[in-house]
């Protein structure tokens, strides 16, 4: 026989779990409807792929008024017409709209509906490239290269944080200058000197294939794909930023500094504005290692960047 009071009491605290957790919804997590991500996502591509950052044009207005050749001056000044242009006329700054990178920080008290988030972002992509007419560069395998025809999947990099907000950068990659891409897996021997000289090495080595005046990413720690995955978000950081590591905002500015040196110039013509900014991002690393990439961007560095 069934005792009756055992599943009176069953079924009391079935009911008190459901308020508990329906109590929990309402009081600590916030529901973000896919649909939301995939809109802002369209959006951010389109964007990142006409419009350059507010950061970005500070500092390429900067580098216009500085070059000292007088042939960079004059390329920059055809850089700088082709932005406006851009900008204008919603032509893409560039006809190689890149493969989308996206970087997703999500808190933890964030609850997603109607969807999967990951199929929400690549949506958001292909809507981006279809609807905002770009170029579709992303093939479906990497050798049979069938084009995909609407610039997905996207290259995603999720991070959990604290909170309810969702932050997500765009950064549609050329593959001029991604092309041009090293990693260095040093010795700790070779120390900063090391990582100095490879920094050095990488952006010798690319010359004019990375459309200068360029941006440098600099990822320095962690191990072999951790160091890749520095350097290219390195990328996306406000130029106007400075790193709150002492040593690594002085070897910024050194090694922008050195780079301008170079000769490379505009267009790799020559001059003395190679290099926009050098941004280095650090992580711990194994004792044995000291391993270094540089992801080098062109000089538009297209990112666009929302908190929802």
């Amino acid at each position: 026989m069934f005792d009756f009071y055992k599943i009176i009491n069953f079924r009391i605290k079935i009911i008190g779990i459901k308020i508990i957790i329906k109590k929990g919804k309402k009081v600590g997590m916030r529901e973000i409807n896919v649909n939301l991500i995939t809109k802002n996502i369209k959006e951010m591509c389109i964007e990142a792929n006409h419009f350059l950052s507010e950061d970005m044009k500070k500092t390429f207005d900067k580098a216009v008024k500085t070059e000292k050749s007088p042939l960079g001056r004059q390329v920059l000044n055809q850089l700088q017409e082709n932005l406006d242009i851009a900008g204008k006329e919603m032509i893409p700054i560039c006809q190689d709209t890149g493969m989308a990178v996206v970087f997703i920080n999500v808190g933890q008290d964030v609850h997603f509906t109607e969807g999967n988030l990951e199929d929400a972002i690549n949506e958001g992509v292909r809507q981006g490239y279809i609807e905002g007419y770009l170029r579709k560069s992303v093939v479906s395998d990497p050798i049979i290269r069938e084009n995909t025809k609407d610039n997905t999947p996207a290259i995603i990099h999720y991070s959990i944080v604290s909170g309810d907000k969702v932050e997500i950068i765009i950064a549609p990659k050329g593959f001029g200058s991604e092309n041009m891409s090293r990693v260095f897996m040093l010795k700790p021997a070779d120390g900063i000197e090391g990582v100095k000289e490879a920094i050095l090495t990488a952006v010798k080595d690319a010359g004019p294939n990375a459309c200068p005046p360029m941006v440098v990413g600099v990822g320095i720690g962690g191990t072999f794909e951790k160091c890749a995955l520095m350097a290219k978000k390195a990328l996306t950081r406000n130029l106007e930023e400075k790193s709150p590591i002492k040593y690594v905002d002085e070897l910024e500015k050194e090694m922008l500094e050195k780079i301008n040196r170079l000769g490379i110039g505009p267009g790799g013509l020559g001059g003395t504005q190679t290099a926009l900014a050098v941004n280095i991002e650090v992580y711990p690393t194994h004792i044995a290692g000291l391993p270094v990439a540089i992801n080098i961007c062109c000089h538009v560095n297209r990112h666009a960047h929302r908190v929802l």
